[in-house]
C-alpha cells in the first residue's frame, strides 16, 4: 500500500501531524509512506517504521517546488494521499483515497491535533508520537549520558522574540526546581535552542552549576534533539517546535504561552500542561507601532515566576513520573 503524506515545513506543525502517521502505521501495517515536508523537520520522520521515503521540499520561486514534487510523485499510483498543505499535487496524482486539508480555520478552531484527526475522519484523536533511529539515540546518549540523576529539559528560546519568556525568569524557575525544596533536587539541566537563538539561551545554561550543565544549544538536527529530549524527566519551555517535540517524545511537558493561541498550539497529551500570560494574544499585540518583524522585546513579561512555580507544583504528570524521588512537601 502506497501512501503519500504531505505535511508542514515548520517543525512544530509537522510534529503535530505525527499522530496521524502513527495511526497509519498501526492501521495499515503494510503501508509504505512517502513523507513530504520542509528541510527543517525532515529528520523527525526518519525513525518511523512505515516511512519508506522522505522528500524535503525546498521553496522555489513561482511555486516551483510543487512542480518539482509533482514530477517525483506523478508516476506512482497512490492508495492514499494525506495532505495537510492542500496542494494541487494531491489532486493531480492518481489516488484511491484523498484526505486534503482545505480552508483556513479561525482563532476559534479546533486544536491542530484535532484538526488532523478531523481530516482523517478519526473520532479517537491520535496523539503526536516520535520514533528515533539508532543514530539519533546515539546522539541523545552522547549529549545526555545515562545516569541515575534526573534531567530537567529547558527550552528558553523561540523563533520569535515576542514568544520568549525572559531568561532571568527561566533561571529562577530552574533554581527552584533543582533546589533541595524543589521537585528535582540537584537535577542535571539540559538547555536546548536552535541555531540563531544562542544569545537568549546561553545565560540560562550558564546559571546552572558546571557539573550539572548539559549544553544542547545549537547542537544536532531536530530528530537528534527530539531523541535527546526523550531522555529528560521533565521539559519546560516557550511555545515552540522543541515543546511539541518533547511532548511527542512522551516527556512531561509544560509550555509557556503569550502571543500565540494555546487552544490551537498547546502541547498535546495527558502528560502536558501550559500557562498563559494574563493578557490574550490580541491584547498583547494591541499597542501603537506593533510590527512582528521589527519587534525587539518579549511580550511575555506579564507571566509571573510565582505563577509558573505554583502551576508546576500542581502539574501532576511531573510528580507521577518522578515517583519515589518526589519531595512530598513540594506537591502540597
Amino acid at each position: 500500500m502506497k501512501i503519500l503524506f504531505i505535511t508542514s515545513t515548520r517543525l512544530g506543525d509537522a510534529v503535530l501531524t505525527t499522530g496521524i502517521l502513527d495511526y497509519l502505521n498501526a492501521n495499515y501495517p503494510k503501508g509504505r509512506v512517502t513523507v513530504v515536508c520542509g528541510p527543517l523537520p525532515q529528520s523527525i520522520f526518519e525513525g518511523f517504521p512505515n516511512v519508506e521515503k522522505i522528500i524535503a521540499l525546498k521553496k522555489q520561486k513561482f511555486h516551483g517546488h510543487w512542480l518539482a514534487l509533482w514530477k517525483q510523485v506523478i508516476g506512482t499510483r497512490w492508495d492514499m494521499v494525506v495532505d495537510f498543505r492542500d496542494s494541487a499535487v494531491s489532486r493531480l496524482v492518481l489516488a484511491k483515497k484523498r484526505y486534503l486539508f482545505s480552508g483556513r480555520r479561525s482563532a476559534d478552531a479546533l486544536h491542530k491535533v484535532e484538526q488532523a484527526a478531523y481530516l482523517m475522519e478519526i473520532s479517537d484523536v491520535p496523539s503526536p508520537k516520535l520514533y528515533f533511529t539508532p543514530a539519533q539515540m546515539q546522539f541523545a546518549h552522547g549529549l545526555i549520558p545515562p545516569s541515575p540523576s534526573m534531567v530537567l529539559g529547558v527550552g528558553p528560546s523561540a523563533n520569535w522574540i515576542g514568544k520568549t519568556w525572559p531568561a532571568e525568569n527561566f533561571i529562577k524557575v530552574i533554581a527552584w526546581m533543582t533546589s533541595l525544596d524543589g521537585p528535582m533536587p540537584n537535577a542535571r539541566v539540559a538547555v536546548f535552542a536552535a541555531p540563531g537563538e544562542e544569545a537568549h539561551a546561553k545565560p540560562v545554561l550558564e546559571s546552572v552549576p558546571v557539573e550539572r550543565r548539559i549544553d544542547g544549544i545549537a547542537k544536532g538536527n531536530p530528530g537528534e534533539v527530539a531523541a535527546a529530549l526523550s531522555q529528560c524527566n521533565f521539559f519546560i519551555g516557550n511555545d515552540s517546535g522543541l515543546m511539541h517535540a518533547a511532548a511527542a517524545a512522551g516527556v512531561p511537558t509544560f509550555g509557556l504561552f503569550g502571543p500565540s493561541y494555546p487552544h490551537l498550539y498547546a502541547p498535546w497529551g495527558e502528560h502536558t500542561g501550559y500557562l498563559c500570560t494574563p493578557q490574550t494574544y490580541d491584547e498583547l499585540i494591541d499597542f501603537e507601532g506593533y510590527n512582528p518583524k521589527t519587534l525587539q522585546k518579549s511580550l511575555m513579561t506579564g507571566l509571573d515566576v510565582k505563577d509558573v512555580i505554583n502551576a508546576i507544583k500542581n502539574f501532576h504528570p511531573l510528580y507521577e513520573r518522578l515517583g519515589e524521588r518526589l519531595i512530598k512537601k513540594t506537591y502540597h
